[in-house]
């Protein structure tokens, strides 16, 4: 499985922000602009909740495992790559969400908030960018707790090695 990239949510997020940017600018021209909802940061706050929660306790788990204690409960390999695909999925799904609320935001910002609603969702949609941020971090940090020791390993096989 491969890992996510930095490069490639930050890039996500650069070039999904620039759009909803000119979108937004161009929506707002013709008339309201669409409302940030109040779920989007609640939604994306939950989402990297569960993600934090998961790499916790799986980190826990394999740190009892690796000690051997009697009482260790270890962690089913399906489950693992589960939890590790949804927190790769939500990782690029947030980079691109945030993107589009901190384009939004940015919009709603330079326009000036000067109207009680433009605010609220000014800051809608900051709290939206900071959740999307926190989906990320808790998505990479998932994937670090799950990394095995053999996935440093990504060229091949060494030389002088045998492989079956």
């Amino acid at each position: 499985m491969k890992q996510l990239r930095i490069k490639v949510l930050v890039g996500l997020f650069v070039v999904a922000g620039v759009l909803a940017w000119a979108g937004a600018r161009l929506w707002d021209s013709f008339g309201s602009l669409p409302s940030v909802p109040v779920a989007a940061p609640i939604v994306l706050a939950l989402i990297a909740a569960l993600l934090g929660s998961a790499a916790f306790s799986f980190r826990a788990r394999l740190r009892a495992q690796r000690e051997r204690r009697a009482d260790a409960k270890g962690v089913e390999p399906l489950l693992a790559a589960r939890v590790l695909i949804f927190g790769q999925a939500s990782a690029l799904v947030a980079a691109l969400v945030a993107g589009i609320y901190g384009g939004v935001g940015v919009f709603l910002l330079t326009t000036g908030l000067d109207a009680g609603p433009r605010r609220d969702q000014a800051i809608y949609a900051g709290l939206s960018v900071l959740a999307g941020a926190a989906v990320v971090a808790a998505a990479l940090f998932l994937e670090r707790v799950c990394k095995l020791p053999e996935d440093d390993d990504v060229d091949g096989p060494r030389p002088g090695s045998t492989s079956v």
